[in-house]
């Protein structure tokens, strides 16, 4: 199994694309950097629970979803 972190990353990464933004932009709705908004796509870094949250309401998911497809990626 893939670290936890790239995992989180992965599923983030594929739904903003499927919003439609860039990296960019959406790190601005989300009110982080852009350089910090890609270290968590790759997984390079260890979000904390409330980035993790503000993330899930950029995504407009609940976090608890999010979860469930980390659970389920191979």
């Amino acid at each position: 199994m893939k670290e936890i972190e790239k995992l989180f990353g992965l599923v983030v990464r594929r739904r903003r694309k499927e919003m439609g933004l860039s990296q960019e932009a959406f790190a601005d709705c989300a009110g982080i950097h852009r350089t910090y908004m890609s270290s968590i796509e790759l997984g390079k870094v260890q979000v904390s629970i409330n980035i993790a949250q503000k993330l899930a309401d950029t995504l407009k998911t609940p976090l608890s979803v999010i979860w469930v497809e980390i659970e389920q990626q191979p």
